[in-house]
């Protein structure tokens, strides 16, 4: 196993994970088989309980991880299913550790940050790259080198590039700093002390960077390219030009002009063939050159931040490549909509998603888009919450079930459409444990979800507490409304659609996580099939 450790310098944001994932791309496209971890320095246990405000979206894995959105990167990149340990916390660092103290398997002994934590994260690390497979394992460590809370992780790091040596004059362990190099005055004089200085604070802690990646508003003069080589001693090849690209589906081919893969994987000691990079360029042109435009409405409770929605926007993106369309994501927050009605505000959109979410705040907004969708057969997907949302203004405008709702909501509602799992009514801790990850689902063969998967059995994420009131469904489906998808068992309602619309499509799993170029989100695939239907008249 090979390993490649990324590192940020001077602020947070600079884009490593994106940096690695592209780095990834091209070691795939050389016939590697490559994982990729991220470590994120906080106490939580994972990202299942925070706020999208304060973390942007909660990425979910096949095994029901709640992880950092930067996974949901690795996995677009490398086209892999990664598992939750793959994202390492503090959190999970410490619990481990401190469960073993009680266990009694330190035999006694004073429980240090050196060696019981530093060991841990080192076994993590390595567990989670072996047990994946792969010939080379990217790691990426959250936040910047002179935070506190990553310091620990630091020295594991070292210690463990200095247990591991190298062979015949290679390395097994290579370096990558990630870090900003700022325009100051009116003439864009490029500077490089922050570099500096983020490298000499990295060089102190023992670790010394292999390769910069120097991003910028720009590209990276040649003179300060030699001067960071000077000052940070590492060739002129090692410092990386990364200014802003238009998309971050062109980072491969950038860093494939300077070099990176070869230069790495020559410090490695690999030997790499040709990249096949065909596929993807192509996928990019499709991305960058459209022919066609439509708008996308996303509904949400927490779009003050487009990270909460990541996975979402990435997904427009595998489909717009593929129909040759620009989709244009406009973000409308639900409680606007309780405000200044839908109609004033989604009626300018091809299409409207309303994705998930928890909680009261905006609810009424999001069932007010599932109206104006249904009313005006614009095309609709709700995902998660969205669904659920569908099902409650269905409920109310066209059953006439005036106060139909979720007990998530209103709990003595007479007509409760929505109801908490049955294996969550004892439920009281709230970190993982919702109905999560991948679980199979069977689609009727004439529905429009069966036509749009090529498929009537298809296996997608999950992440939800509440689902669709079985003793309700009869009377649900006594009209339009159909529930084309259905759970194993066919106890839980997965997908709902209302074929008197053009396209009004519901989901209780998240078809988002899974979306990768060239293999975008069916569903979501649906949606922008039918905005350009009613656009252009295409399909």
């Amino acid at each position: 196993m090979k390993y490649i450790f990324v590192t940020g310098g001077v602020i947070s944001g600079l884009g490593k994970g994106t940096t690695a994932a592209a780095l990834g791309r091209l070691l795939v496209a050389r016939g590697f088989r490559v994982t990729a971890i991220k470590i994120d320095p906080y106490l939580n246990i994972d990202a299942g309980t925070m706020n999208p405000f304060e973390h942007g979206e909660v990425f979910v894995m096949d095994d029901g991880g709640e992880v950092d959105l930067d996974l949901g990167t690795y996995e677009r990149f490398l086209d892999v299913n990664l598992s939750k340990d793959h994202n390492i916390t503090t959190g999970k660092i410490y619990l481990s550790v401190i469960n073993k103290e009680r266990d009694g398997v330190y035999l006694g002994k004073t429980v240090q940050i050196i060696p019981h934590i530093t060991n841990e994260i080192k076994r993590r690390i390595a567990a989670a790259a072996e047990s994946s497979g792969a010939e080379i394992a990217l790691i990426e460590l959250g936040g910047t080198v002179g935070d506190i809370e990553s310091m620990p992780f630091l020295e594991a790091v070292r210690q463990m590039s200095m247990e591991m040596g190298g062979r015949n004059g290679h390395r097994e362990f290579l370096f990558i700093h990630t870090t900003l190099i700022p325009e100051v005055g009116s003439v864009g004089e490029q500077k490089t002390k922050p570099t500096q200085h983020s490298v000499r604070e990295l060089r102190a802690i023992g670790i010394d960077p292999d390769l910069i990646i120097a991003r910028a508003e720009r590209d990276i003069e040649p003179d300060i390219k030699k001067k960071i080589s000077l000052f940070c001693n590492v060739p002129v090849e090692a410092v990386i030009s990364a200014p802003n690209l238009p998309s971050i589906y062109g980072l491969p081919m950038w860093l494939e002009e300077q070099h990176v893969a070869e230069y790495v994987l020559r410090k490695l000691g690999l030997a790499g063939g040709v990249p096949e990079l065909s596929q993807w360029k192509e996928f990019y042109l499709k991305l960058e050159h459209p022919r066609y435009f439509v708008d996308v409405a996303i509904v949400g409770k927490y779009t003050e931040l487009a990270d909460a929605y990541i996975s979402h926007i990435e997904a427009f993106h595998h489909v717009g490549a593929a129909t040759e369309c620009k989709v244009n994501t406009r973000f409308i927050e639900s409680e606007d909509l309780e405000k200044k009605g839908a109609e004033k505000l989604l009626s300018g959109s091809d299409a409207i998603l309303v994705p998930g979410g928890f909680g009261s705040r905006g609810i009424e907004g999001k069932i007010s888009a599932a109206g104006y969708a249904r009313s005006s057969n614009k095309p609709f997907l709700g995902i998660c919450l969205g669904f659920q949302c569908a099902v409650i203004e269905y409920a109310r405008s066209v059953l006439g079930w005036d106060k139909a709702n979720s007990t998530e909501f209103n709990p003595d509602s007479p007509h409760p459409v929505i109801d908490l799992l049955p294996e969550q009514r004892e439920v009281s801790e709230k970190g993982g444990t919702m109905r999560l990850g991948a679980h199979k689902v069977v689609l009727e063969p004439e529905s429009l979800a069966a036509k749009l998967y090529s498929s009537t059995t298809i296996y997608e994420r999950h992440r939800h507490r509440f689902e669709i009131n079985p003793e309700l469904i009869s009377d649900l489906t006594s009209r339009d409304l159909r529930f084309t998808g259905k759970s194993e068992d066919s106890r839980r309602m997965e997908v709902a659609e209302l074929r008197s619309n053009d396209y009004f499509v519901g989901s209780q799993f998240h078809p988002e996580f899974k979306s990768r170029p060239g293999r975008p989100s069916p569903l979501h695939m649906g949606l922008i099939t039918a905005a350009l239907k009613q656009k252009y008249g295409t399909t």
